[in-house]
């Protein structure tokens, strides 16, 4: 059985308080794995390319402040 399987497997006996639990948990565990991710793609410049645009469409008028 693999570890997948295993947790599957775990999460399939959890009673639906214990599954809420660990939705909960999942959803903090998974943002923070995001936010990590975008962290280092910040400080890689990965996204400059997206700032860059946005800068270059507001010189050329094409947003606007909200």
């Amino acid at each position: 059985m693999t570890s997948l399987h295993a947790i599957e497997a775990a999460v399939e006996q959890l009673d639906p308080a214990g599954r809420a639990e660990f939705r909960a948990w999942f959803e903090r565990f998974d943002m923070a794995e995001w936010d990590q991710q975008l962290e280092q793609d910040v400080q890689a410049g990965t996204l400059d390319w997206l700032a860059e645009e946005a800068l270059a469409d507001r010189a050329a008028g094409r947003s606007s402040k909200r």
